[in-house]
C-alpha cells in the first residue's frame, strides 16, 4: 500500500451538518477502496488564490491515508464528480 495526502477544497457557504457531511464523503471512497485513515485535519476557511466556480473562498482539509495506487483513480473520481468540492490534490508520500 502507498501513503498518500490528499488536499481538499470544500464550498464555504455550507452548513456545518452539510460540512460534516462532505467531509465524510472524503473520507468515505477511501474505505471502500480499501484503504485506511492515517490523520484528518480540518484547516478552517481560507481565501482561495482565483476564482473557482464563482467562490472567492473555501474551506480546507487535509487528509492523509494508505491506499493501494490502483485506487487513486477511482476515488479522484469520485471528487470530481463531488458538487460540494471545489478542488483536491492528491500526493504520494515518499517513506
Amino acid at each position: 500500500m502507498g501513503r498518500y495526502e490528499g488536499l481538499f477544497i470544500v464550498k464555504s457557504d455550507l452548513a456545518q451538518e452539510e460540512q460534516k457531511a462532505v467531509f465524510a464523503q472524503i473520507e468515505e471512497p477511501i474505505t471502500k477502496q480499501g484503504g485506511t485513515l492515517e490523520t484528518a485535519q480540518e484547516w478552517g476557511r481560507r481565501p482561495l488564490a482565483y476564482t473557482i466556480r464563482k467562490k472567492k473562498e473555501g474551506m480546507y482539509y487535509l487528509v492523509r491515508f494508505q491506499l493501494e495506487p490502483s485506487g487513486i483513480s477511482v476515488i479522484k473520481r469520485n471528487y470530481s464528480l463531488n458538487e460540494s468540492i471545489l478542488g483536491s490534490l492528491i500526493t504520494c508520500l515518499k517513506e
